[in-house]
């Protein structure tokens, strides 16, 4: 089995999620029970400018719906994949093409090719890491609740302790 620690890296990770402004989610479902939709939905309530990617729909999530990546009129920082990952290989050249910085890769979306296409032309890669639990973990109720703190404990500290 392959490491992909390479693409998990938590600098890499944070660095997306505090300076990326502009997130193209390729693959964004207008069918509201779907994880795409779900993530899209996040990341707008939390501030990001969503640009839907998918050519069978006219618009997700109140959003006009591109065909595609080189489509959106407006410069993308991520690409974010919902799509099997076969297609990525393509998707990474689209990204490249329109000028993202970042690619990132949802759950079971798993391409070293097209991971390696991004990295070779710059782009930050992420690779098997949610967009949405990843921000959660690091800049919401996660982080708020103690993950990645190492400290998680129902025991509140004395203001003595508060360093």
């Amino acid at each position: 089995m392959m490491s992909l620690a390479a693409y998990q890296d938590q600098g890499d990770i944070l660095r997306i999620l505090q300076e990326a402004r502009t997130v193209a989610v390729v693959g964004l479902s207008p069918n509201d029970l779907r994880a795409s939709n779900f993530v899209g939905f996040y990341l707008k309530r939390h501030g990001y400018r969503v640009a839907p990617v998918n050519p069978g729909a006219e618009e997700v999530l109140g959003e006009p719906c591109y065909p595609s990546l080189a489509d959106v009129p407006f410069p993308i920082d991520v690409v974010d994949v919902f799509r099997a990952p076969e297609n990525v290989p393509q998707i990474a050249v689209e990204a490249i093409e329109a000028g993202a910085w970042a690619l990132w890769l949802q759950f079971g979306v798993v391409n070293l090719e097209g991971a390696e296409l991004a990295r070779r032309a710059g782009l930050a890669v992420v690779m098997d890491r949610c967009l949405k639990v990843e921000h959660a973990r690091y800049m919401g109720r996660m982080h708020w609740l103690g993950f990645n703190t190492w400290q998680i404990t129902s025991r509140r500290r004395s203001p003595a302790e508060w360093g």
